[in-house]
């Protein structure tokens, strides 16, 4: 779990311009946006069908559109690795931000 003394951190608000930094590349926090809108997709499947596969297909989607986007355009590793929670709430401010323009897309 993420706590001031694993993250360096004292809160999530801290934390999300690091996040941020760290999705400087456009193609990055785009193929991002593509794995959240996917794992949305794959969640809405899985309660409406009852097949708990779909969550895994979400999983699989999200994350791996994001670690693309690290690995291939950012040149870097996932904040996901260190800081698994902040970096898990990070993409959802970050596709907030995306949809409502805070962020260029």
């Amino acid at each position: 779990m993420d706590t001031p003394a694993t993250t360096g951190f004292a809160s999530f608000r801290e934390f999300y311009p690091y996040y941020l930094g760290e999705h400087s590349n456009r193609t990055c926090r785009r193929l991002h946006f593509v794995g959240s809108s996917g794992a949305l997709i794959c969640l809405l499947l899985a309660v409406s069908t009852f097949n708990p596969l779909w969550l895994v297909a979400g999983l699989m989607c999200g994350y791996g559109f994001a670690w693309v986007g690290h690995f291939v355009f950012e040149k870097n590793r996932p904040a996901t690795f260190k800081h698994p929670l902040y970096s898990f709430m990070g993409d959802w401010v970050m596709y907030r931000d995306l949809l409502t323009g805070r962020i260029p897309f």
